[in-house]
Parts: structure tokens; sequence; C-alpha cells
């Protein structure tokens, strides 16, 4: 009986440290602490707050990619479409409608769940790399709409955040810590969705298509009808994720909806490990932060006066992260998530071993014992 409870406890635990960590990410900006190197100012202060927020948001997209390649096994090259659908929609519905900023924010949603349907309808008539380019030309004919209707995008420029009807305690450097928070809800929306979805019957059958669809349709179901599903899912998230981002930085550009976000976003997931929703936020946290850190670590005095043939790679931070993606694909093939993982499973896997090793000692040492009895 008492060699249940640890398994049966066990089950709860990982729900017990994302409680923890929600908690935890949630006092933060109450705490002064510091990370030298690691963050530009403590804790509390509006510069690390925006850093964080921005780490989080891009994480809720990481992990929104994540539910698609990783789950439904789809891999696609337009997701950013939907990142940028949620940042311009709440854009132009606040600026060219008029609406409060929940409405907006309501509108932006349903505009990138029209977009995901409309484009996931066509895209996956076709699977592997057909299905990869077609959302790639998704993407770039959104890109080139957003470049070319300035009147309404704001073009190259980019699109401004309409203040005005956003409540004030989102606005302004000085609430930094409110959408902190708010970037931190979104962050655990994602993550509560997707889990919600890879334990129902929904996440089982697209798993199961990943690995044989033909099977699949065998036994009767609908692979095509339950990826549209979670492709629907997945970019209504990343337009959540592009609310955030838009609120966040009080506008949007038009890489937001560039296939180089996506390339990006799966940097992310793959740095993070492929099939983790842990991994995915963790891929997307540690990239911001390298890509934001290794800025000002390539513009120091220290890297200006290093030689020429040193100077000019360690000045670039897209080499830099280059670098770490080679590393990591070479010795952490599985990623961050994926690495740790198989360690504790061989862990797991050693201490089977070895306590089926003493049940067989035990075992063979039976007979001898009740063999001296019977002597005796």
């Amino acid at each position: 009986m008492t060699g249940r409870h640890p398994s049966g406890w066990a089950r709860f635990i990982p729900a017990l440290v994302g409680a923890v960590l929600v908690v935890f990410m949630a006092i933060l900006p109450l705490l002064n602490l510091s990370l030298p190197g690691i963050l530009p100012t403590p804790t509390y202060m509006p510069g690390t707050l925006a850093l964080l927020s921005l780490c989080m948001v891009f994480a809720a997209l990481a992990l929104s990619y994540s539910l698609l390649l990783g789950s439904a096994g789809m891999l696609s090259f337009g997701h950013a479409l939907y990142f940028g659908a949620g940042a311009y929609g709440l854009g132009i519905a606040l600026e060219r409608f008029g609406v409060p900023l929940w409405p907006g924010i309501f509108v932006a949603l349903i505009g990138g769940m029209v977009i995901a349907v409309l484009t996931g309808a066509v895209s996956m008539r076709v699977s592997g790399i057909p299905f990869a380019m077609v959302t790639l030309a998704f993407a770039q004919a959104g890109s080139v709409l957003v470049r070319r209707n300035s009147a309404v995008t704001g073009g190259e420029e980019g699109l401004s955040l309409d203040t005005d009807q956003v409540p004030d305690f989102l606005v302004g450097v000085v609430n930094t810590r409110n959408l902190y928070w708010f970037a931190l809800a979104v962050l655990v929306i994602v993550y509560l969705v997707t889990l919600w979805v890879d334990t129902s019957r929904l996440g089982h059958l697209v798993r199961a298509t990943r690995e044989n669809e033909q099977r699949v349709r065998v036994l009767g179901l609908q692979p095509y009808r339950a990826k549209l599903v979670v492709f629907v899912i997945a970019a209504v998230l990343a337009s959540l994720a592009g609310v955030a981002y838009m609120l966040l930085q009080s506008g949007t550009v038009p890489r937001a909806v560039s296939a180089d976000l996506t390339i990006t976003i799966l940097v992310m997931v793959v740095l993070g490990g492929v099939g983790f929703r842990w991994g995915a936020i963790v891929g997307g946290v540690l990239y911001t932060l390298l890509d934001q850190r290794l800025t000002v670590l390539a513009g120091s005095e220290a890297i200006a006066g290093l030689p020429d043939f040193l100077r000019i790679p360690l000045s670039e931070p897209l080499f830099l992260l280059g670098v770490l993606f080679i590393l990591v694909v070479m010795f952490l093939p599985g990623g961050i998530a994926g690495t740790i993982d198989a360690w504790f499973r061989r862990r797991r896997g050693e201490r089977a071993r070895v306590a089926l090793r003493g049940m067989d000692d035990a075992e063979s040492d039976a007979p001898a014992d009740s063999e001296l009895q019977v002597r005796v």
C-alpha cells in the first residue's frame, strides 16, 4: 500500500511546480533581485520588466507553434502570419473602428481565426514539404499586403498603438508592471489551452495522425478535420501573443508577419525541445534573452577592442545565435527539454535494472536456503 502513494503523488508534481513558478513570476515585479549580465536592471524596474514581458510573449508564441509542430507534426513556415494578424488586427480595430481595448482584442482574435480557417483549409490539402511551402506562400502574401497598404497598416513604418482606446493602467513606462502581468496571463492561458488540447481526444487523434494517417482513416476517423482544428487553435493562440506584443511594444512592424519570424519561432522550439510544452517556453525565453543581451554584448568595449578576425563575427548577434543553435543541434539533438528528459529516463532505467537484478539474486538464493532447512 505504501509503495503506491509516491506514484500517485508524482502525477501532481508537474502541476505543483508550474503553480509555484507562476506565483513566483507574479510576485517578481515586487522583488529586488539582480542577475548581472542577464537582466539589465533589478527585477522591479521597467527595463527588466519589459524584457521579461517580451520573453513571455515569445514563449507563448513558441508554445502555440509547438502545438502545431510537436503534437500535430505540421511544419509551417507561415505561423507568424497569425501573430501579425493579432497585432495588426488590434491596432486597426482601435484606430479605424474606435472600439475599446477588450472588444478590440476580441476582433483581433476573430480575425486571426478567420484567416487561419481559410489558409489552413487550403494548406492542409497537401502535407510534408508542400504544406510548408504553401504556408510560406501565405506568409509572403500577408507580408506584401502589410507593406503595400500603408493607409491601413502603416506600410514599412509599421502601425502605432492608439492609446486613446487603451485603459490608462496599460499605457506608459510607469505601468510596465501591469503589462508584465498581462503578458504572464497570456502565457498561462496559452499553456492551459495547449495542455487541454494535448490531453484531449483531439490531441490523441492528431498524434495518431502524425504517426500513421492512413491507419486513422481506415479506422473511420477524420484526420483532416482534426488537424484543421488544431491548426486554427494554434493560430488563435499566436494571435493572442500578437495582441500582447502590440500592447507591450505600443506598435508593430511588418516583420511580425514575415517568414523570418516563423524561422525564429522554429529555432525557439527546436532549442527548447520539440514535443515538450515547457521546452517551448524555455526556448522562447532563452532565445529572447540571448537576442537582447547579445546585442548589448556585441556593442560593448570589450568586443570593440578585439582583433578584427574576432571582433567582426562577435559583433554580430545573429552570428552568435547561429553558433549556439549549431552547438545545440550537434550536442543536444533533442533540445534542452529532450536532453533532460532522456537523462531522467536513463536514471529511472538504471534504478529499475538494479531493482530487477536484486530480485533475481534473491530468487537464486532462495533454493539454497530451503535446501539447507531440509538437511537440518
